[in-house]
């Protein structure tokens, strides 16, 4: 039998892979928990999420499933954080014999809640057209991320990564998390670029230790289980009560959906476009960068590298109109939020300057307004100035937003560095 559970957590407190691991222990007495839990992060741009956006399910061989489904929504109901309005909690199971036949449809389902909007009535219709055990608290919104859950368990085929949660005693939650940083930095080094996003060493911050009231102590991504276990153990920190190892669809791009229009992008959806910069980037207050592009058709459309991407700003300062570009990011407001880029081509720019002279080569004086140049020393005259090329310092390559700025789902660049330097030139991990 699948579980799966999602939207239990507030901005507060919870979290929904704490409840998934809680469950994990306690249904051992019913059965035996098999292959890894997963954690699927959907699409990020929608409003009413809780924090991240996330689902997780598991599967339980068991010959009492009426006693784990009971025991599953006890659990939910109890410890969810049902007292926050935007918590609306969501339970779907699939029994064994049920997996096959809804393993398509709820494939198709798994990858529309990832780059997709969907409304309540779409699981809601789903679950009743399949005949499937299920439960949703208050509007059931969570019933969504829980059935996209149950369909990334029946078709594993996606990119996947992997992501060890350290949770923190009960006592503890609420308060300042004890963690070494030094002891973070060390263990990062150890095993990067198997695992990532763990230290941001251009911003000096550790990035995999949450800030809100929740029970995760850290977190670290990596490509497999043995990476982000060597890392974790490294990490000096206050007492764990348990731990869990996801997999997951995080640093995948799995949400990015490739267009060649801007006539075809949506607000609340991500994208990669290639396009051409239109207008020079430009500061505006709080810090944010914007800019136009338009595509080969003519539309055009913004593209922002916010604040909190931090230096990643000052590349995105030094675009020119006539450079071409491919962008990836999410969009919202008609504004493309730049989660990484592939720099094509670069215009030349020139400026002018006073001409060299022919014999000392040395660059010649303005004679007067109006009277061209003249060499000091050797006489020698010239009617117009010299064009030089401007150093853009900046070249072609693939870009990315710093570790602090990474969404969930963005693949780090570190991930296919190879493949794509091979494809597309230089590629430069942000770190």
């Amino acid at each position: 039998m699948i579980i799966s559970i999602d939207d239990t957590d507030s901005r507060e407190g919870m979290c929904t892979t704490y409840l998934c691991a809680i469950l994990m222990d306690e249904l051992k007495e019913y059965g035996t928990i098999r292959g890894s839990p997963i954690l699927i992060r959907l699409n990020p741009t929608i409003p009413y999420k809780t924090r991240g956006n996330a689902s997780t399910a598991f599967e339980i061989t068991t010959s009492e499933p009426e006693k784990v489904m009971e025991h599953v929504i006890s659990r939910v109901d109890e410890l969810s954080e049902l007292q926050s309005e935007m918590t609306n909690p969501g339970v779907v199971f699939i029994p064994e014999d049920r997996s096959e036949k809804v393993k398509e449809k709820l494939g198709e389902f798994f990858l529309k809640a990832v780059r997709e909007v969907l409304q309540i009535d779409d699981a809601k219709n789903l679950i009743a057209n399949l005949d499937l055990p299920s439960r949703g608290w208050k509007n059931g919104r969570g019933l969504i991320g829980a059935l996209a859950a149950c369909g990334a368990m029946l078709n594993p085929g996606w990119d996947h990564t992997y992501e060890y949660l350290a949770y923190r005693e009960k006592g503890a939650w609420g308060t300042k998390r004890q963690v070494d940083e030094e002891s973070v930095k060390e263990a990062d080094l150890a095993t990067y670029p198997n695992t990532w996003d763990t230290v941001d060493i251009a911003n000096n911050a550790v990035v995999c230790i949450p800030h809100a009231g929740d029970p995760v102590l850290f977190g670290v991504r990596g490509n497999g289980i043995e990476p982000v276990t060597i890392t974790s153990r490294m990490i000096i920190s206050e007492p764990v009560e348990r731990y869990a190892i996801y997999k997951t669809d995080q640093g995948t791009d799995l949400h990015l959906i490739p267009v060649e229009r801007i006539a075809d992008i949506k607000d609340m959806h991500s994208y990669t476009i290639e396009a051409t910069v239109d207008t020079r980037p430009e500061t505006i207050r709080g810090g944010h960068t914007i800019f136009s592009v338009r595509d080969d058709e003519g539309d055009e459309m913004d593209c922002a590298a916010y604040e909190p991407t931090k230096n990643f700003r000052e590349l995105v300062r030094k675009f020119l109109p006539g450079d071409r570009i491919v962008f990836s990011g999410s969009v919202k407001n008609n504004t493309l939020n730049i989660e990484k880029l592939n720099i094509i081509s670069l215009v030349q720019e020139q400026e002018s300057v006073n001409p060299t002279c022919s014999e000392c080569g040395k660059r010649m004086k303005s004679a007067g307004k109006g009277q061209g140049y003249r060499c000091k020393k050797c006489g020698t005259k010239a009617d117009l100035p010299e064009l030089v090329e401007v150093k853009r310092g900046i070249e072609t390559g693939m870009y990315e937003v710093p570790p602090c700025a990474r969404r969930h789902l963005a693949k780090p660049l570190v991930r296919c560095q190879e493949k794509e330097s091979e494809k597309n030139g230089k590629v430069f991990p942000s770190r």
